[in-house]
C-alpha cells in the first residue's frame, strides 16, 4: 500500500491579475497609477476584512439578543 500526498493550491486568481497588471505596467503597456496595479490585493484584503467583521457583528448581535 503506498501513501498518496495530494497538494493544492497556487497563485489564484487575484495573483495572476495582480503579476499581469505588474507586467503590463513595466512594459509600458498600461499608465495606471501603482495603487490601480495593485489594486487586486488591496480589493481581495477590504473584502475579507469586511467579511469577518460582519460575521462577528451578526454573532454579536445573535448573543445579545439570545439571553
Amino acid at each position: 500500500m503506498s501513501d498518496v500526498y495530494t497538494t493544492s493550491g497556487g497563485i489564484g486568481f487575484v495573483g495572476v491579475l495582480t503579476i499581469l497588471f505588474i507586467a503590463l505596467k513595466l512594459l509600458n503597456i498600461i499608465d495606471w497609477s501603482w495603487w490601480w496595479i495593485l489594486s487586486p490585493i488591496w480589493i481581495s484584503i477590504i473584502v475579507t476584512l469586511s467579511i469577518i467583521f460582519i460575521m462577528i457583528a451578526i454573532y454579536c448581535i445573535v448573543e445579545c439578543f439570545s439571553t
